[in-house]
Formats: structure tokens, sequence, C-alpha cells
């Protein structure tokens, strides 16, 4: 196919990362139309003056959309959707998309999480809907600007289970002239369960205790909480039909090592904030339904699950 439409849906660190690179190969004549959903003073800035993203690799770039809005009845039909919201935004942003693919839109959710596919598909029925995960170090650092400091800034992302005939040969070159890093890989369950496994882990531990990473590495009950979350995680992949390295929890523990001491996880940082809402729902939510469903027992994740509901009540999810 030709990718003529591109929308990103959410533009804060990882959706103004990605598609404020798009953005500068589309600035090059590149002869598609990318359309940015924002929202708030960040979406206003980006209407101003566009998006500045400040990168390690590229330095500063300036970033015009075709179209910066919050109304999706002004986007165009969509060849190619990057979904970057949090998971709470999801059930929001879902019924204003589906209207706007069709049998061959190709529909990249770049959100944390192992349910995320199953999510979009309970919704958008056409289409290709192609799992992923992403590794990279971004946030906004002011309205219209988002920085990049670490991570891989690389995309992983495999085959539709109701489409496994498509070959993302367009996709792939459009990311190659972007200067963005992306693997296609057939096992790509096995890795969005790599990520969660760490994330989910060190987010609700960090949430529930207020600890950064480098403490609970250093407390041997904080340690010991992480690591069997990771465990049960593990035991739910596997029940899932999802093959992993027998090593994967104690790499995941370890791996803290590679971030600052005082790191926090941003799902801590939502957590943190009472007018923020946060995806308690995406870690400790998905895990106890899958393990219902699957008849395994899952008793720190509840655990931290019930804390996390006595600190801070959940709230609804605003759209993107």
């Amino acid at each position: 196919m030709n990718i003529k439409s591109i929308g990103i849906i959410g533009v804060g660190g990882v959706g103004g990362y990605f598609g404020g690179k798009l953005c500068h190969v589309q600035k090059n004549g590149s002869g598609f139309s990318i359309t940015f959903v924002a929202r708030g003073e960040h979406l206003r800035a980006i209407q101003e003056s566009g998006l500045l993203l400040s990168s390690e690799d590229d330095g500063d770039l300036l970033c015009k959309p075709s179209l910066a809005t919050e109304d999706f009845r002004r986007l165009p039909r969509l060849d190619l959707c990057l979904i970057c919201v949090k998971e709470f935004d999801l059930p929001a942003i879902l019924p204003r998309l589906e209207p706007l693919t069709n049998d061959e839109t190709i529909v990249l959710p770049l959100l944390n999480g192992v349910d995320v596919y199953s999510r979009v598909r309970n919704v958008i029925k056409k289409g290709i809907v192609l799992p992923a995960c992403v590794y990279v170090g971004t946030h906004i650092e002011r309205p219209g600007k988002v920085f990049q400091k670490g991570g891989a800034c690389k995309i992983l992302f495999g085959p539709d289970p109701l489409r496994r005939n498509f070959v993302p040969d367009e996709v792939i070159k459009l990311f190659d002239q972007a200067g963005i890093k992306s693997e296609w890989t057939l096992n790509i369950q096995a890795e969005i369960w790599k990520k969660f496994i760490f994330i989910c882990a060190y987010g609700l531990v960090s949430a529930a205790y207020s600890k950064a990473l480098g403490e609970i590495l250093e407390d041997d009950l904080l340690r010991s909480h992480a690591q069997m979350i990771m465990m049960e995680a593990v035991s739910l992949a596997k029940g899932s039909g999802v093959s992993l390295p027998e090593d994967i929890a104690e790499a995941s523990l370890l791996k803290a090592r590679s971030f600052p001491f005082e790191a926090k996880t941003s799902f801590q940082r939502d957590f943190e904030r009472l007018d923020k809402n946060d995806e308690r729902d995406l870690f400790a939510g998905s895990m106890i339904r899958m393990a219902d469903k699957l008849g395994i027992d899952v008793p720190r994740t509840r655990v931290i699950s019930t804390m996390l509901a006595k600190r801070k009540p959940t709230q609804p999810g605003t759209a993107a």
C-alpha cells in the first residue's frame, strides 16, 4: 500500500518523538500528510509554532504537522495510525478513531501492556492492528516541546493475528526515512511481555511504597516484592502460551541497575499527582483479570493493588 495519511493520536513523549521525526520527513517533500491529535496548552503551542523535538541524536527539530487538533472529526481517513495515549484514554479515543479506518489502515498501538491489542481490536474491527512495544526516554518539557534522552528509541512490532499475511515493507521504509529504529519480529508477544514484566513490577512497588528504583533494589523486602510480581507475571505469560527465557525475572530485577538510583517509574510519577489519572488498571488490573481467567494465583499483585486503591482512588479517563 501507499501511505499518504498518518495520524499520531496523543502527542506526549512517545507520540511527540516518533510523530516529530515523521513530520521532519514530511517537511522534505515525502508526499504524505500527518495529523497530530493533542489537547490543552501543548496543542495550542503546536498550532502556533509547531512541535520542538529536542533529542540526543538529532538536536532540535522544529516539526510542523499538516494539522494539529483535538477534534477527531477533522481527521482524514488514515493509512497509518500511531496510538500513543495512556491506557486510561483508550476507551475514549477508540470509538472516535474507528470511523477513520478502513480494511487497509495500519494501526500501531505504542502503549505499555500485554492486553493492548485485544483492547484495540474490541473496538477497531477493520484494518491491520500490529502488536508493538516501544523503548524511548521522553517527556514533555514544556507546552510545544518534547525532550528525549536515553532509551533505545526503537519500535518493535509484529503480525496481526487476524492478518498474518500482511507484510509491513511500507511501514519499515517510512520509519527508515524518518530515522526511526524499528524491528519486525514474529515473536512480538514475548517482547511485549519482557517489557511488561519489568515496568509492571517496579511500577506497582514504586507507587505503593513511594520509593525510587535504587531504593527498591537496596531494600530486601521491597526487592522481594518486585521479584514476586515478576514471577507472577512470568506464570501468566506461560499460562497464555508465551515462551520466555528462564532467567527473565532475575534479568528484569537487575535491569534497574542501569537506571539512576533516584529514577522514578512513570507510573509512580502519575500516581503521586492527585490531579492526574494513572495506569494501575494496565498493570494490576490486567494481571488480576488474566489470573482469574487462567486460574493462576497472583497474591502479591493483589496486595499491591489493594494498597494503591486505599492511597489514591482511580479517576475517570479523559480523551486525548
